[in-house]
């Protein structure tokens, strides 16, 4: 394909202005299970409905059919669903190695465009996302659906406000065990009927046909994904960033390897990154294998995606000088150090469903969304960045507002990488 076939979709008119009652039609790009569970929740909107699927794997936009309805339109190329003036929006929810493409191309036809998390691949994509949003004047929602939790909400204010006292120290752990057999092995083989290999992989480089570099175990190589800390550790950096009100660390140091996986995926099954913010350390833990996780649990409590009677495998935890507070999607505790804050715990729900109902509300008022693409790339870096940093064993200075290194050129050179030819989509 071209680099000109990617960029006539820039001649499609803006999008039309959108009055309070007017339905709203929307194109889901990528129809896996993720995409899927979303855009049921944007369906459920009043005046709202899919009229396009699109995938590379063609029988899976016409399986989505089944949800969107009849008469939804099935494609395999999604530029051809961004050259119909009727679509307003789109909902991209590819493997991460799209996600910048996608939104560029659907900015530039007058789309607006909710984007699922990670939203890049690397760092210089999501800068050229923010700006084809801003130039285009589009709105552009990433899928950090913690942004849109009340219970994230009250978390920041109490630290905002100071009641925890001064806070300095930030954890964020993610783990899970994949022993024994990780992702596993498969050989190379044909490309299954209905899929367009060459479009999937797209700007990453060219490889064979491996079904495990397809579907759910695309993130655990580079070529497509960043692994466990951009899948998982996105959501939790930005809740890190909403509740600390800081989104731009200025040092970084990373640790960890491949100490007992042995599959075909590329990823460290243990990672650590220090993350040195004005004036407060955040610690990134990441294993797959091993389930249990931070401690510090309430009886009767339930924990995000816990499977024992002590593990807290996913959550976020705030140290400060009057108590802690540990937090997950689905509920969070405070822990006093002293009689300054009282001893407290609540469950939650996850936010995706008000999340998706943000979405909508933000194009009828066309007001930027509380999870603004500019939002979704500063978190999205923070796991870019600890990749870098694991790869050139090196402690980084990060100039946020160049989006350079200041102590490597090596590192420099991993914030973008160059497509393939043919593939350059921006």
């Amino acid at each position: 394909m071209q680099r000109r076939a990617f960029l006539t979709t820039a001649a499609v008119s803006a999008a039309r202005v959108l009055g309070a009652n007017d339905r709203i039609r929307l194109g889901l790009i990528g129809c896996g299970g993720r995409g899927q569970y979303v855009a049921k929740f944007i369906q459920e909107q009043p005046n709202v409905e899919y009229v396009a699927l699109a995938d590379v794997h063609l029988p899976s936009a016409e399986a989505a059919r089944a949800w969107a309805g009849s008469n939804a339109t099935a494609y395999q190329d999604f530029r051809k669903l961004l050259e119909r003036k009727d679509i307003d929006a789109v909902q991209v929810a590819t493997p991460d190695h799209w996600h910048a493409g996608a939104t560029v191309l659907a900015c530039n036809a007058g789309k607006d465009v909710y984007v699922e998390k990670p939203i890049s691949h690397n760092i210089a994509e999501g800068r050229a996302m923010v700006d084809a949003a801003r130039r285009n004047e589009r709105i552009v929602q990433a899928g950090t659906q913690h942004r849109s939790a009340p219970h994230f909400a009250r978390i920041a204010e109490l630290v905002q406000s100071g009641q925890l006292g001064k806070v300095h120290m930030v954890r964020v752990w993610n783990y899970s065990n994949m022993l024994p057999n990780g992702i596993g092995h498969a050989s190379d083989g044909p490309v299954p009927p209905g899929l367009d290999w060459d479009m999937y992989l797209g700007p990453a480089p060219y490889r064979s046909f491996n079904p495990k570099r397809f579907k759910a175990t695309f993130r655990f190589f580079k070529d497509y994904a960043g692994g466990t800390i951009t899948d998982f550790g996105t959501h939790r950096f930005d809740t890190v960033h909403q509740i600390m009100g800081a989104d731009r660390p200025r040092k970084i140091a990373a640790s960890g390897g491949r100490f007992e996986l042995n599959d075909a995926g590329e990823m460290p099954d243990i990672m650590q990154v220090t993350y040195e913010y004005p004036g407060f350390v955040m610690s990134y833990e990441g294993t797959n294998i091993s389930a249990h996780g931070v401690g510090g649990r309430t009886a009767g409590m339930k924990y995000y995606h816990a499977t024992g009677t002590d593990d807290r495998p996913h959550g976020m935890a705030f140290y400060g000088t009057n108590g802690a507070i540990f937090a997950d999607r689905i509920g969070w505790d405070l822990y006093p150090d002293n009689d300054k804050v009282e001893r407290h715990f609540e469950s939650a729900k996850d936010a995706t469903a008000l999340h998706a109902k943000k979405f909508i509300d933000s194009l009828r008022s066309r007001q930027p969304s509380n999870a603004d693409i500019e939002v979704g790339h500063r978190a999205t870096s923070v796991g870019l960045l600890g990749n870098i940093a694991l790869e050139t064993g090196l402690k980084l200075e990060w100039d946020a507002d160049r989006e350079q290194f200041a102590n490597s050129r090596p590192a420099n050179a991993l914030l973008a990488r160059e497509p393939r030819q043919n593939w350059k989509l921006f």
